[in-house]
């Protein structure tokens, strides 16, 4: 079949470049809009108390959300001065005038206590309710209030939910400008190196354009349909660029080794160029074209485990990272082969002086090789001391703790964070997000009491009430997302009740406790369809039960060490003045999710790298010692610089701005060099060894299965 395909690609090939061609122009110009389509939010479970909460409120009280909170101070005025108010109530009354807006309230409003005034006196805020809109309009309108949210005389500051979304999204796309302004070059460089030419180091770079360009127009049209979160457009730069480098890697590799058996000269290869393309271009997918394919499919059924979760934030990644991988894969199996079989020996063509990097030999003999060698003669010695090493490094992990996501996400003095940590710090309440409580039927002025007295809440008051409707807000010190908050919620939602109530608890920091039961309730599936689907492709690939079972185990130490790493520097702030970061002492649960996903995905995707030539050298030869030498040897150099590339590009997004971004580059890094460094060089060849033939054993059964539907390289 592969085979096949790669002389399909070569009778065709400018048809399939031209089609590429047809994807960067539509890619570049229709799909480069993908961002005005994308939301903003999507951390909530529809499903949930706090959702269902909010629903309610809607219906019977109307909307209450405050999307804006204007923040007025001056360090000679107070709020009781003739200056200071009339300013704060210029804006006020301006802004009720507008028809962006749906109501202002403050501390000159008639009838509002007096959470609104500071308690040093001399600050203030107005809460800003917007028309009936999706956060995209509503982004729209705060930038068409900007202007009218300032008030003469006064520092003024904007914050709240809607300029927070507004500001994560402009740094959002800043780090990704940054990422890439920081990652390719240094890839370019890299690439020459390892290729020792231009030409073929530009066609990773071709892979990797085509790959994020595909999946910006997979994503804006699924976007038509469905939201999608802005962040799917950070995991389809960093796992588009990434797969594809690496798929390219995998395939220039082999193409070269392909010509290269040719054994032609170059008047012999200039005469025969046609046929002995065509051979290398179908040789090169009958083999490394088939690798490809199960790693592609492999990161994208471990990305589509994120499908199951309920909120619209890790679909959205799903979606966009699936998008970005597939796009990766096709190319690399349609668009690549096509270029090489125009290129042909020019593949080669303007050479760099430079010495071998990475590069494999074809004998069964050489540093990797030796490498393999020295392991699997002390297999146990080596397979203990890796596991040691690894089960040290995870051991934070044990320690961790997972909060919500909030302000501090972005970087220190960003306008939005400044205003949430004023609020909570200088104003009584304490809280720009305070616990909604919504209390139906009989018994409002009970529970407001009972809410009053819960530990923690500085103060509760009757925020809205018609009929047996009544919506009690609860303030609690510190930041939406503590725990402390947390445990005020539980604790509301635990009072008793009086007959005929109900009481519905909802608001940011009620979202965050759902969310981590929500996440929780359903992790045990994820991790369940995960193994299923890469013990399933992993045996149609290999024909064993034991090595897709033995690479479920290898992946799975390999991110409990990096999720270690992640603990021990996010978590417990090591390195937070070097990287930039404020630590909250929780990690945010869907981002811990999201990256056990993804590496995953990669994990199994070097699995597959080495074990194919391993199961190629064990089907010629039937010695398990020399498959495995030979396999590392021909592929140890082609993993280290797909590992070496692809953290350069995870390298970029860590050096972002948000938090959360940070956090999937940083902890990605460590991971690939993990897997790369100790788990494919060194437990793998042992484990190996020390099963022998029981590498390759399958059932009776399976093993009819595997000789009739399997994947075989040819």
């Amino acid at each position: 079949m592969f085979a096949w395909w790669g002389r399909a690609v070569v009778r065709l090939r400018w048809l399939v470049l031209g089609m590429a061609a047809a994807v960067l122009v539509i890619g570049a110009s229709w799909g480069g809009g993908v961002f005005g389509d994308l939301i903003s939010g999507g951390f909530d479970d529809p499903g949930s108390a706090s959702s269902r909460a909010h629903r309610e409120i809607t219906a019977q009280l109307g909307r209450q959300d405050v999307d804006i909170l204007a923040l007025y101070s001056s360090d000679n005025l107070t709020q009781d001065q003739p200056a200071f108010r009339d300013a704060v109530t210029a804006v006020a009354t301006e802004l009720s005038g507008r028809p962006e807006v749906a109501s202002v309230v403050g501390a000159f409003t008639p009838g509002v206590p007096g959470r609104f005034t500071s308690t040093d006196g001399h600050a203030t805020y107005l809460a800003i309710q917007l028309r009936d809109g999706d956060e995209n309009s509503k982004l729209d309108d705060l930038a068409a209030l900007r202007d009218d949210l300032v008030a003469d005389g006064l520092h003024t500051e904007v914050g709240g939910l809607i300029p927070f979304l507004d500001d994560a999204n402009t740094r959002i796309n800043d780090d990704i400008t940054k990422a890439e302004l920081i990652s390719l070059p240094i890839l370019l460089v890299l690439l020459v190196f390892i290729f020792r030419g231009l030409v073929a180091a530009a066609t990773p770079l071709f892979v990797g354009v085509l790959a994020v360009l595909g999946a910006f127009i997979a994503v804006r049209l699924l976007a038509q349909v469905t939201d999608v979160s802005v962040f799917a457009v950070n995991i389809i730069t960093m796992l588009g660029l990434g797969m594809a480098i690496d798929y390219a890697l995998f395939v220039v590799s082999r193409f070269r080794e392909e010509l290269a058996k040719q054994e032609l000269s170059r008047e012999e290869l200039a005469g025969a160029r046609s046929a002995a393309v065509a051979d290398a271009v179908a040789r090169t997918l009958a083999t490394a074209g088939r690798t490809v394919l199960v790693s592609g499919l492999t990161v994208a059924l471990a990305l589509a485990s994120l499908l199951i979760f309920p909120m619209d934030f890790l679909k959205s990644m799903a979606w966009g990272g699936m998008a970005a991988v597939l796009v990766a894969m096709l190319a690399a199996l349609t668009a690549l082969p096509a270029l090489l079989a125009v290129l042909g020996p020019k593949i080669n063509a303007w050479r760099v002086p430079l010495p071998k990097l990475f590069q494999a030999r074809p004998a069964g003999e050489g540093g990797w090789a030796r490498i393999a060698r020295s392991v699997m003669s002390r297999p146990v010695l080596y397979a203990l001391g890796v596991a040691a090493i690894l089960a040290l490094t995870a051991t934070p992990f044990l320690r961790a703790q997972f909060g919500g996501f909030d302000e501090r996400v972005l970087p220190a003095g960003t306008e939005s964070r400044t205003v949430t940590e004023r609020i909570a710090a200088e104003f009584p309440g304490g809280s720009a997000a305070p616990i909604s409580v919504l209390v139906l039927g009989p018994g409002a002025d009970t529970m407001l009491t009972r809410i009053q007295a819960v530990p923690n809440v500085p103060g509760a008051m009757i925020a809205a009430q018609q009929g047996d409707a009544t919506l009690i807000t609860a303030s609690y010190p510190g930041e939406p997302a503590d725990e402390s908050a947390r445990e005020v919620v539980q604790a509301i939602r635990d009072l008793p009740v009086p007959d005929g109530t109900q009481l519905l608890v909802g608001g940011r920091t009620a979202a965050d406790l759902d969310q981590l039961d929500s996440i929780g309730g359903r992790l045990p599936w994820m991790l369940g369809m995960v193994a299923v689907s890469t013990f399933l492709l992993l045996f149609l690939a290999f024909g064993s039960v034991v090595l897709p079972l033995k690479a479920i185990v290898m992946n799975v130490i390999s991110i409990g060490a990096s999720f270690g790493v992640v603990v021990w520097i996010f978590q417990d702030g090591h390195l937070s003045d070097w990287l930039g970061f404020t630590v909250t002492g929780f990690l945010e649960p869907g981002n811990m999710v999201l990256m056990l996903a993804v590496l995953f995905g990669l994990a199994t995707d070097y699995e597959v790298f080495l074990l194919s030539r391993v199961r190629e050298e064990w089907d010629a030869t039937g010695d398990n010692t020399q498959a495995v030498a030979s396999g590392l040897q021909r592929t140890g150099g082609i993993i280290t610089a797909a590992a070496l590339l692809l953290m350069v590009v995870l390298g970029g997004f860590a050096t972002g701005g948000t938090t959360t971004i940070k956090v999937l580059g940083v902890g990605m890094v460590v991971a690939v060099a993990i897997d790369a460094a100790l788990v494919r060089a060194v437990l793998v060849p042992a484990t190996m060894r020390l099963l022998g033939r029981w590498n390759w054993w399958a059932p009776g059964p399976l093993g009819l299965v595997y000789r009739r539907y399997g994947l075989k390289e040819a």
